[in-house]
């Protein structure tokens, strides 16, 4: 997965450090998460507000990556799914990503389906 410098010393700072910076918390846990469990792609796993959507897609954006996953699946998924297309973003098919919990038969992250979504 490709490295976000900005978001790199934010693992270790507080609450100030991404207010200062106007980094956007659902795609530091979002990028956090999936360097942790090995991911390709940064993966959305948990919920998505409307309010994210667009300083997460600047940020890509400002940072050339092109490409992510949704594999949460709460219930406003099919909104969230439309504010991106709002954003420059569509879906481009299915995939399978590292969860962020493991498999208790294996004690490897379980794999999940996600959404391929392209930045346009």
């Amino acid at each position: 997965m490709k490295e976000i410098k900005i978001l790199e010393p934010a693992k270790n700072e507080g609450n100030e450090f991404f207010r200062n910076h106007g980094i956007n918390l659902t795609l530091f846990w979002a990028y956090r998460n999936s360097q942790r469990v090995g991911n390709e792609l940064i993966d959305f796993s948990d919920a998505i507000w409307e309010a994210d959507i667009e300083p997460a897609v600047t940020l890509l954006r400002n940072e050339g990556i092109r490409e992510f996953t949704i594999s949460s699946s709460f219930s406003s998924l099919i909104t969230i799914l439309a504010a991106f297309e709002k954003h420059g973003c569509t879906m481009n098919g299915l995939t399978e990503v590292n969860a962020t919990y493991t498999d208790i038969t294996t004690g490897e992250f379980q794999r999940i389906p996600a959404i391929r979504m392209i930045l346009n």
